[in-house]
C-alpha cells in the first residue's frame, strides 16, 4: 500500500512537470510575432502581451529626453531564419524592410533611456502591448544591428 502511494505520487509529480514544461514551450512559441502576423490577428491581440520584431525606419525616430518617450516605426521581416538566409542575410533583409514602401508597418512608443544600437536598419524586438489605435507600447526593447556585429569582429593577426 505505501508502495502505491509513492508511485502514485511519483507520477503526479512527473505530470505537472511536464504541463509546465509543455505549457511554457507553448506560450513562448507563441510570443514572437512579424508585423504582418500582428495585423493579421486584428482587434484580437489588442491589449495582450505580445513579442514582436521588425525593422527600425530611421528617420521616425523621435526621443524626448525630458519624459524619455521614443517613438519609431519598424517595419515587417521575415520571422523564419531560412527565408532571412534566402534572402541573402539579416542586414539585407532589413535594410530591403526599410526602404520598401509598401511593407506593413507599425508605430512604436518606448519609455525609457534611448538605446544606442537604436539606429536605421536595426532590428527590433519588442515586448509590449497594441492599443486600439495601432501603436505598440513596448515595455521592452532588444536590438541587433548586423552591421555594427560584423564591424566589432577583431581581424586576425598573425603574431
Amino acid at each position: 500500500m505505501g508502495r502505491m502511494k509513492f508511485i502514485i505520487g511519483g507520477v503526479l509529480i512527473l505530470a505537472a512537470v511536464v504541463y509546465l514544461i509543455a505549457s511554457s514551450t507553448q506560450a513562448n512559441a507563441e510570443y514572437f510575432m512579424t508585423i504582418d502576423e500582428l495585423k493579421a490577428r486584428g482587434s484580437g491581440v489588442i491589449g495582450k502581451n505580445l513579442r514582436v520584431s521588425g525593422a527600425v525606419i530611421g528617420d521616425t525616430i523621435q526621443y524626448d529626453p525630458q519624459t524619455l518617450t521614443l517613438t519609431f516605426e519598424v517595419a515587417h521581416v521575415p520571422g523564419d531564419n531560412k527565408e532571412v538566409d534566402a534572402e541573402g542575410g539579416l542586414a539585407a533583409v532589413l535594410h530591403a524592410a526599410v526602404v520598401d514602401p509598401n511593407r506593413s508597418r507599425i508605430k512604436v512608443v518606448y519609455v525609457g533611456p534611448k538605446p544606442d544600437l537604436l539606429k536605421n536598419e536595426a532590428q527590433a524586438i519588442m515586448t509590449g502591448q497594441l492599443s486600439a489605435d495601432g501603436v505598440f507600447h513596448a515595455d521592452e526593447l532588444l536590438l541587433k544591428c548586423p552591421t555594427k556585429y560584423q564591424e566589432a569582429v577583431p581581424s586576425q593577426t598573425g603574431g
